[in-house]
């Protein structure tokens, strides 16, 4: 028979056990932070559509370079002006129901752009509606980007999030090595429609399983009560939503203006402007400029696109794991965060070398370098939580997110006016590559420290309410 002091010493390294697995946080936020970035490599896959098409559809559908431009820059219009919007949907009815929503319409947009040849049109009508659907395209796509900062914001620590950030801002090279290939084997055997009608679909089967899946932190029945404490203890927004609910918070318009108001943000806002710009040249007209202006083939431009594509996406996660890493070391957030940025655009900006370049190797090299370097200045989106104000972080990153899409719209129209002019690229490099300057610019001489943001009340407001 065993004695009552025999069980209580077999007792206490299974009550040690117990207690130790007790204390572990957990990772869900890691499988959060896996369906986001799945999502945002669709979201750019949808995006690089056209331009993987693009000279296939110029060709069947009689476009010409200005023309194609102007389709190009028919997204980010619409994502322009649909960002503030986008965010203040985020805020009010919260991302589990407005990310979800726009994944879907996103992904009808896109197979709708592979029905256009179904019509017969050509020319300036074939433009038309490529330009409507690229419109309607950005319009739903909007919130996507503010959706994957607030949920960033709400399930990841400030010693974590330049990480994650990275992770799915990284989304985008994944999505450029992945599906690029993809695309183009699509464009070759079966003809450009198929590019569009098969990311549609896979953007469709994505959107069922978020609205299966996904749930806020305080609602999720997958997070441990222990990982849910770490995370707020170390500055996760885990009731965000919860009080987003509860409260019905209103803001005033002069409220709202001090988003535009704080040189810190605007500093922000002019690196998110700059890599954006150089975003929006490698997803449009990178792979028509290595077919047009250095000669391969359609499969070969899919191939060499994907491998910088792999070093840009290794580039995007050291940037937030150098940032993170920093911080934990002691380093001040606000040179934590400008490090990698600073560095990042400087070697961006080598693209321009090209135009001394002649061979394909070292066109591939130097884009590779640039593609690297974006990736790591890829950090704006964890300025953003980090600094936007704890109740309008929805409505911060739309704006943060509009501004830096304007260059989404300057950025493939410049470029397009300055090939149909002089009949090639090497002017339309130095252009891209200047916007690496100009965003080191905004990060060391515009912006100040990096700390959240308070609202300062409104006092009309609170004279009413007295």
């Amino acid at each position: 028979m065993t004695s009552p002091t025999d069980v209580s010493d077999n007792a206490k390294p299974l009550i040690r056990e117990s207690a130790a697995e007790a204390v572990k946080p957990g990772h869900f936020r890691y499988v959060v932070l896996g369906m986001i970035f799945a999502i945002t490599v669709i979201n750019y896959a949808d995006r690089a559509t056209l331009s993987i098409a693009g000279t296939e559809v110029s060709r069947v559908l009689n476009l010409d370079p200005v023309m194609l431009g102007m389709v190009f820059s028919a997204f980010a219009w619409a994502y322009m002006i649909g960002q503030i919007p986008g965010g203040w949907l985020l805020d009010k009815f919260g991302a589990r129901r407005v990310y979800g929503c726009s994944l879907i319409l996103w992904s009808v947009f896109t197979m709708l752009q592979g029905t256009v040849g179904w019509f017969g049109v050509s020319g300036i009508s074939a433009a038309i509606m490529l330009f409507f659907l690229r419109f309607m395209l950005g319009l739903v796509e909007s919130p996507a980007f503010p959706a994957n900062a607030r949920i960033v914001a709400c399930w990841f620590p400030t010693n974590e999030r330049g990480t994650a950030t990275s992770l799915f801002n990284s989304a985008q090279y994944m999505a450029i090595g992945v599906f690029t290939p993809i695309m183009a084997w699509l464009t070759h055997a079966l003809g450009w429609e198929h590019v569009f009608l098969w990311m549609g679909a896979v953007g469709l089967f994505a959107g069922i399983l978020w609205f299966a899946f996904y749930k806020e932190p305080h609602s999720s029945p997958h997070i441990k009560p222990a990982e849910l404490e770490y995370i707020r203890g170390n500055g996760a927004l885990v009731d965000l939503e919860l009080n987003r609910r509860a409260s019905r918070q209103k803001f005033t318009f002069r409220e709202v203006m001090q988003l535009f108001q704080s040189r810190t943000l605007w500093g922000i806002y002019i690196g998110q402007y700059c890599i954006t710009s150089m975003s929006y040249f490698f997803m449009t007209w990178f792979p028509i400029y290595l077919i047009k202006g250095r000669g391969m083939t359609v499969m070969q431009a899919g191939w060499v696109v994907a491998l910088p594509a792999i070093c840009g996406f290794t580039g995007g996660v050291l940037g937030g794991v150098m940032s993170d890493y920093m911080i934990r070391r002691g380093v001040s957030p606000s040179k934590a965060r400008k490090t990698p940025f600073v560095l990042g655009m400087f070697f961006a900006a080598m693209l321009a070398m090209a135009n001394f370049v002649s061979t394909d190797a070292a066109v591939i090299a130097l884009m590779t370098l640039a593609f690297f370097g974006k990736g790591l200045s890829a950090i704006g989106w964890a300025v953003m939580s980090d600094t936007a104000p704890e109740k309008m972080i929805g409505l911060s990153g739309g704006v943060f997110n509009c501004l830096g899409n304007v260059a989404g719209i300057i950025t493939p129209v410049v470029i397009g006016y300055i090939v149909a002019a002089t009949g090639s690229f090497n002017l339309a490099l130095w252009f891209v590559g200047a916007h690496g300057l100009l965003g080191m610019f905004g990060y060391l001489v515009v912006a100040g420290k990096f700390e959240r943001m308070v609202i300062r009340p409104d006092d009309r407001e609170n004279e009413n309410c007295s």
